[in-house]
């Protein structure tokens, strides 16, 4: 058991994921924040609050961007199946050919005006080591869905889990929608 001193109060870890997982789980039965409220006997405006914690914004313009993409055609077409606003995906050869290619102050430019036009969606899908992926979602102030290919730092091409992305995308899309 997982415990959290607060002041005076002990909270147990473990029990709020344990009420977590019940509200939101009445939720995706179908039953109305107001149901679920008054079956928990907690506010309606918790339940609305916790999820918007979570909540995967539904915005209309998603990227996906990711480096080093062994299988980049591949994931580059689900992404335009799905329809995405834009996608930026680097082979490990291209991601060294773009540093090498620009001189000092032209990288530092373009890396920012990518950071830049990044800003402009709801919602970034984010391929990369696990130390990208944590960047990521600290850099932007948007909803970031980090998935990792990694340990950094690589240095060679990954394969990306096709299905992951696709169930990732099916998720993102549905929000979209709704």
């Amino acid at each position: 058991m997982r415990l959290i001193r607060i002041g005076e109060k002990v909270i147990s870890e473990d029990k709020l994921q344990k009420e977590m997982s019940r509200i939101l789980k009445c939720r995706t039965e179908g039953l109305t924040q107001g149901e679920v409220a008054r079956k928990l006997g907690i506010e309606r405006t918790f339940v609305s609050r916790l999820e918007g914690l979570g909540e995967i914004r539904k915005g209309e313009r998603i990227a996906l961007v990711g480096f080093p993409i062994k299988n980049k055609g591949e994931v580059f077409s689900l992404a335009e199946q799905f329809g995405l606003d834009y996608t930026l995906l680097l082979t490990q050869k291209e991601r060294l050919s773009f540093i090498e290619d620009r001189d000092k102050t032209e990288l530092f430019n373009d890396v920012l005006g990518i950071i830049t036009h990044l800003l402009d969606f709801d919602v970034i899908i984010f391929l990369g080591s696990d130390k990208r992926v944590d960047f990521a979602e600290k850099l932007f102030n948007i909803q970031v869905i980090g998935i990792e290919i990694g340990k950094s730092p690589i240095i060679e091409d990954k394969q990306v889990d096709i299905k992951m992305v696709r169930n990732v995308l099916k998720e993102v899309k549905v929000i979209k929608s709704e």
